[in-house]
């Protein structure tokens, strides 16, 4: 079960005085209702909100906070700060939008700031890497807070020593993925595109500029793949990049006849895949972008149905 499903229904059973076994069948039986269009989280927050319970004025751990939530307070340390951007608003007139990245001892998240009273504790060094915050009143889009002017953020005196600098990794069901998700899944492969190649820095891997070919640089061949995966909840297009599409097993680039009949044989094959779900912004959907792919470890898997 996912920790923060299992941690929020542990709050809603010492709220509620449900059972757990009865709210645990009250969600699946609401996913049900709506041909499972919703995540065992959201329908859980949804089943809190007919009790008449939120979790508003609660101070909640990182990985307690769940996509819907309108206001989230926690605290924890700014472990990344990225550059202030600027922007044109409908009006003309110009914006101002921060992202940072605030870890407890459970996990990290994205924090977005747009009110410029927030930005301005940024911009006077009031806060910055390392430092301790508290965030009252922040609203969950997707995997990411964001704070607004009824949002309140300040320097906390609490101490973070041991924080979550890695997203932690859930294993999930594909109709359970949210963006922002780094996951772990099981699934088979059920359909491919044509691997696309490009030209890159074989110490970096990235795409070769016009001034590196210009001046001679050192060049690879390397590969990408999106794929199809399926674990029998949903399917969700995946993307792999140059070393993972190797290790999943497509590796002959150089002969076209022997890369398509490597396609066709990893068709209908059981990988493990792990990554992170984005949201492609040309097709509008959530896609993983595979970060490892292994194979299954087969006892562990048949000790796991005997149990």
């Amino acid at each position: 079960m996912d920790g923060s499903y299992d941690k929020i229904l542990e709050r809603l059973v010492k709220v509620s005085g449900i059972e757990r076994d009865e709210l645990d069948r009250r969600v699946e039986a609401k996913r049900a209702k709506l041909s499972g269009l919703i995540s065992r989280e959201g329908a859980l927050q949804v089943i809190a909100a007919e009790l008449g319970v939120n979790f508003d004025n609660e101070k909640l751990k990182i990985d307690e906070l769940l996509p819907g939530m309108r206001k989230v307070n926690f605290s924890g340390k700014v472990i990344t700060l990225y550059p202030i951007r600027t922007f044109i608003q409908k009006n003309g007139d110009q914006g101002k939008v921060a992202n940072m990245v605030v870890a407890d001892d459970s996990s990290n998240i994205k924090v977005v700031l747009w009110d410029t009273n927030h930005i301005e504790l940024l911009e006077k060094e009031e806060i910055k890497e390392g430092t301790s915050v508290e965030i009252i009143g922040g609203s969950m889009r997707q995997n990411e807070v964001h704070m607004g002017s009824f949002s309140e953020l300040k320097v906390s005196t609490e101490v973070f020593e041991d924080v979550m600098t890695e997203k932690s990794i859930k294993e999930k069901n594909i109709s359970e993925f949210n963006v922002g998700d780094k996951i772990k899944v099981r699934a088979f492969v059920v359909s491919s595109f044509e691997p696309r190649f490009y030209d890159a820095n074989p110490e970096t891997g990235k795409k070769v500029t016009e001034e590196e070919l210009a001046s001679g640089a050192p060049v690879e061949k390397r590969a990408i793949w999106n794929v199809v995966i399926d674990d029998g909840t949903e399917n969700i297009r995946a993307v792999l990049f140059h070393d993972n599409v190797q290790r999943i097993g497509l590796n002959e680039f150089e002969d076209a006849s022997m890369m398509n009949q490597q396609r066709l044989n990893l068709m209908g094959a059981e990988k493990i895949f792990n990554g992170e779900v984005r949201m492609n912004s040309y097709f509008n959907n959530p896609e993983l972008i595979v970060e490892l792919v292994q194979e299954p470890d087969l006892d562990k898997l048949i000790e796991e149905l005997e149990k």
